[in-house]
């Protein structure tokens, strides 16, 4: 009997290890408010939330890809034999009680410390910094082709090299101007 008693304090002490580790992990596992894991994630960049709806190469010769790619200059839409167009839609939400222009600084990032800016693009899928409306405000809003189409967002749109893509995963970066969280991030699906 006097073996058991120890046993069991060390077993009790184990048990509260095991639930202090635990809880300390769970803790440490949240993503700061500027840090999405993925896709379909709300994050914090100056004072709006951003959600990128999808990300995925575009072709210019499927029909649906070929409206998000119109109003591209000449020049920007010839692509290099080992180049690709990347496409990230995006949406943004202002819940503050004034407008706030969007953000307008994005980079891709690669795992071999590749960085990429996006390509000038101007149709009605663009992604634009525009001032959000408050109280709710939402770009796209819902009276523009991009609310409705099937990825739900304005694109920001990347040439990226096919190489980058199987350097993944990659990551968005974002920059703002003003707000707590100058700068967000979020891992992109390819």
């Amino acid at each position: 009997m006097s073996n058991l008693r120890p046993m069991k304090h060390r077993l009790a002490l184990v048990a509260a290890l095991l639930v202090a580790v635990t809880g300390l992990s769970a803790c440490g596992s949240h993503s700061p408010e500027n840090r999405a894991d993925s896709e379909g994630s709300y994050f914090t960049v100056g004072d709006l939330k951003y959600q990128v709806q999808i990300s995925r190469q575009l072709n210019p010769t499927d029909l649906e890809d070929r409206e998000y790619l119109s109003g591209l200059s000449p020049a920007d839409l010839q692509l290099a034999p080992d180049e690709t167009f990347f496409g990230v839609f995006m949406r943004v939400e202002n819940e503050t009680k004034h407008p706030i222009a969007a953000a307008d600084d994005f980079t891709i990032t690669d795992t071999q410390g590749n960085r990429f800016q996006p390509v000038a693009l101007n149709n009605s899928f663009a992604y634009r910094a525009v001032p959000i409306d408050a109280d709710g405000g939402t770009e796209p809003n819902a009276i523009e082709p991009a609310h409705y189409a099937p990825t739900q967002g304005k694109l920001v749109l990347f040439k990226l090299p096919n190489a980058s893509l199987d350097n993944r995963p990659l990551v968005l970066t974002i920059r703002a101007q003003n707000g707590h969280f100058r700068e967000g991030e979020v891992t992109l699906d390819v």
